[in-house]
């Protein structure tokens, strides 16, 4: 099947099963129930990283699997900071953004993705975009638990930094 046969094909099986769950939303009062408690922006974004995800799957493009991890992440932060009020966390949060590059090239992996993605290379990418949501979350208050002793968290970043310039070939 050619590449424009496939994506006709996608494109409408992904409208008819859209009018489906409309038109069930319409007349079963449950499903609009649940509709309604799922209607909030940041659900809509996740509607569209499983859309991104869905899509990469029936064209056969595993490679998909990084954007749709990447607004996932971001729909994710957004509703956790839409269910707290926590808007100042976007200060440190958005360093979590590499991380979900991280997770998508594990994911696009795991799909038969591109030999170019390696585990090693998505874990050290969740390993810094974590170490960095760390520091700047301490950096910026929102780890008060630190309290006087973020620093060390430098130090120590630095130190497993210099030690990895060792082991890696």
């Amino acid at each position: 099947m050619n590449n424009n046969r496939r994506s006709s094909l996608t494109l409408g099986v992904i409208l008819v099963v859209l009018g489906g769950i409309f038109i069930a939303a319409n007349l079963i009062p449950s499903v609009a129930a649940v509709f309604q408690q799922m209607n909030t922006w940041p659900m809509i974004i996740e509607a569209v990283a499983l859309g991104l995800l869905l899509l990469g799957l029936v064209i056969r493009v595993p490679d998909m699997a990084v954007p749709a991890t990447i607004v996932a992440g971001i729909g994710g932060i957004l509703w956790y900071q839409n269910l707290t009020g926590d808007w100042k966390s976007w200060a440190y949060i958005w360093a979590l953004i590499p991380g979900f590059v991280g997770v998508g090239m594990l994911l696009a992996k795991v799909l038969g993705g591109w030999d170019r993605y390696n585990a090693a290379d998505a874990l050290s990418t969740i390993g810094t975009s974590l170490i960095l949501f760390i520091i700047f979350g301490a950096f910026f208050g929102g780890f008060t638990w630190l309290g006087p002793y973020w620093p060390l968290l430098l130090i120590a970043a630095g130190i497993l930094i210099a030690i990895r310039s060792f082991i890696r070939k």
